[in-house]
C-alpha cells in the first residue's frame, strides 16, 4: 500500500499546510508549476517526491524535472504532465499517445481546477489537484490524498488549505 499525496501549482508557495500532509504520505507528486526549487528541494527531505515541470518553470527546473513522467507505483501504470487536458479535452500534445497507450491514472495541472473524471473510453481514471499555491485564479487551495494497493486506486480525498 502507498499513501500519496499530489499537489500542483505551487508557484513557488510552501507552507506548514501543505507539509503537514506531506509527512503523512508515503510518496509526494507535483504536476508542475513549482516554480522556485525551494519548494521541492523542501519536499524530497520529507519523503520521496515524484514531479514535473510546468509552464512558469525556468531552465533549473527543467533541468531536474521532466515534461512527463510515467512510472508504474505498485500495479498502477500513471503519467503525470502539467497541462494534459482531461477526458474528451487532452491537450494536443498528448492525445495521440495516451489513446494509443493509455495509462491507467493520468494526472495534470496547470488549470487550477480540482477534477477527477473517470474516462470510460480509455478506461483511465484522471486527476487534476487543483492549485495549492497562492498565485492564479482559483479561490480555494487544494490538493489531493489518496492510497493505491496492488492495482487499485483507493481512498480518495479532497483536501482543502483554506482562500488564497
Amino acid at each position: 500500500m502507498t499513501r500519496i499525496l499530489l499537489l500542483s501549482d505551487t508557484h513557488s508557495h510552501i507552507d506548514d499546510a501543505i507539509l503537514k500532509y506531506a509527512k503523512q504520505a508515503d510518496e509526494i507528486w507535483h504536476a508542475g508549476d513549482i516554480g522556485v526549487l525551494n519548494v521541492t528541494d523542501t519536499l524530497k527531505k520529507i519523503k520521496p517526491l515524484r514531479a514535473v515541470y510546468g509552464n512558469i518553470d525556468d531552465h533549473k527546473a527543467k533541468l531536474e524535472f521532466p515534461l512527463d513522467n510515467r512510472f508504474m507505483c505498485e500495479g498502477v501504470d500513471v503519467w503525470i504532465t502539467h497541462i494534459g487536458g482531461h477526458p474528451n479535452k487532452y491537450y494536443t500534445r498528448i492525445r495521440d499517445d495516451i489513446k494509443k497507450n493509455p495509462p491507467r491514472l493520468f494526472i495534470s495541472g496547470h488549470s487550477h481546477i480540482l477534477k477527477v473524471m473517470w474516462d470510460k473510453k480509455l478506461n483511465l481514471l484522471h486527476m487534476n489537484p487543483g492549485a495549492c499555491g497562492k498565485h492564479g485564479f482559483h479561490q480555494m487551495r487544494t490538493m489531493l490524498r489518496f492510497t493505491i494497493e496492488g492495482k487499485e486506486i483507493k481512498d480518495l480525498e479532497v483536501i482543502e488549505l483554506g482562500k488564497r
